[in-house]
């Protein structure tokens, strides 16, 4: 793998993370291709002086080091695997970090399917969430080849706040999978608790900072997600309870969760997505 800095970042996804992510990238003067299927969101990017191209293989072909930071796991194979996909221009050196949120044995599975064709491949998903994606204050988690890293620390670094190398490729995920179970299973925490404050009449917001400085604080305490739609809360239990299940694992916590949070979802009306993401 070549020892020349990046300074061409392909960008695959221009959503919540994505966009925030491109402009980032374009205030530290990298040059930014991207590809979306949102005509509106390429014109945001393309005012920021991002390249917009017709397919994920043009992005390739075009940058040093590309991100993928589309929704679901069939998505990403599309992208990465299929006709006009990334692995169409595969070359030696070429980096693809993996940002999206995906189970561990489908990164498991690109890795072999992109074997000896000279892509080096990591994950890199993101925490924390959209107001630290404006912010450029998330949190990645990374896995795969220690010199690959080293080479896009510093385009990480844009975006990143917190940066951490977890071991080999499909660490990152693994971790991003552990961190979402503790997430959920805090914002059920609250949810309930606040609940039973309401049922004997004391104020949750007045209630709230005494928890935040006692040892129930937590970090979906202090930031409120639950405020927000939280789009992809069941999609990321499917991914622990399916990790689980293939490892014959018992976690009856997350099976609680899901329902936690589909009962919260639905109080507030909030649309689930499609499991493909198609």
């Amino acid at each position: 793998m070549s020892a020349a800095p990046i300074r061409r970042v392909g960008l695959i996804g221009l959503g919540k993370m994505g966009l925030p992510m491109a402009r980032h990238m374009r205030k530290k003067g990298y040059e930014v291709v991207a590809h979306d299927l949102n005509p509106e969101v390429c014109k945001q990017a393309a005012d920021l002086g991002v390249v917009i191209v017709e397919n994920p293989r043009e992005v390739a072909t075009a940058s040093d080091f590309v991100i993928v930071v589309v929704g679901f796991d069939s998505e990403v194979e599309r992208v990465v695997m299929g006709e006009k996909g990334i692995g169409a221009a595969a070359r030696a050196g070429l980096i693809v970090g993996i940002s999206s949120t995906i189970a561990p044995r489908t990164m498991q599975k690109l890795g072999k399917q992109l074997a000896g064709t000279g892509i080096v491949l990591l994950d890199m998903p993101l925490t924390r969430g959209e107001p630290a994606a404006e912010a450029g204050q998330m949190l990645t988690m990374v896995g795969g080849d220690a010199t690959a890293f080293a080479a896009c620390r510093p385009v990480l670094e844009c975006y990143c706040s917190s940066i951490f190398h977890v071991g080999d490729l499909g660490a990152g995920q693994v971790g991003k999978m552990v961190n979402n179970l503790i997430l959920w299973a805090c914002i059920s925490a609250n949810h309930e608790g606040f609940k039973l404050a309401e049922k004997l009449d004391v104020d949750p917001e007045k209630l709230r900072p005494a928890l935040l400085d006692s040892s129930a604080g937590n970090w979906a305490l202090k930031t409120r997600p639950e405020t927000m739609p939280m789009p992809w809360a069941e999609k990321d239990m499917r991914i622990v309870l399916s990790e689980a299940d293939r490892l014959r694992l018992s976690v009856p916590l997350c099976g609680v969760i899901t329902e936690v949070v589909k009962s919260v979802k639905f109080e507030r009306g909030w649309p689930t997505p499609e499991v493909s993401g198609a």
